[in-house]
């Protein structure tokens, strides 16, 4: 059985090596190497980076967020990435790590999640859309691919949100 848990720093080589699988196949960021722990630490949410790992501790993917802005305005609005491994995809896991950190950015007042997703990542769009995620728009020629199939040519991303259930409660 899989359970999401909040990330620790003990998770970090394989969290790591899957956000790296994520940059080979060119599908899920425009980064061309992975962070350091600190880096990475420092610039996510600790309350919203969960795991999902099985019975015997395997972490088969992750669930981050950042706040969008320093601004006080924008306390409540984040953006976030999942990344599943490669093994373990289409087999639900990116529901289940979605839906739990839903909930716990919920639990957080945050009213907005967003990302950016590139076209091409249908499975990533699906995702999104049946946890109740809407497209906002489509930014084109965003940025040029550093590394995998798309390696220095310019990439569109989808611009995508959700906005809580509770927001006029938080």
């Amino acid at each position: 059985m899989t359970r999401v848990r909040v990330m620790e720093q003990a998770d970090w080589p394989v969290v790591e090596r899957i956000y790296a699988q994520g940059i080979e196949d060119g599908e899920a960021t425009f980064e061309v190497a992975t962070p350091s722990w600190d880096a990475f630490d420092s610039g996510k949410l600790p309350g919203l980076r969960l795991v999902a790992a099985d019975d015997d501790g395997t972490v088969r993917g992750w669930v981050a967020a950042s706040p969008v802005s320093s601004r006080p305005a924008y306390r409540g609005v984040v953006e976030h990435s999942v990344y599943v491994d490669r093994a373990a995809r289409g087999h639900g896991l990116g529901r289940l790590l979605l839906g739990e950190f839903i909930a716990a950015a919920e639990d957080a007042g945050v009213w907005t999640i967003q990302s950016s997703i590139f076209p091409e990542n249908t499975a990533s769009l699906r995702l999104h859309e049946a946890a109740g995620f809407r497209v906002v728009g489509r930014r084109e020629r965003i940025a040029r691919a550093g590394v995998g199939p798309h390696a220095g040519t310019w990439r569109d991303t989808i611009l995508i949100e959700r906005r809580s259930e509770r927001a006029g409660r938080v």
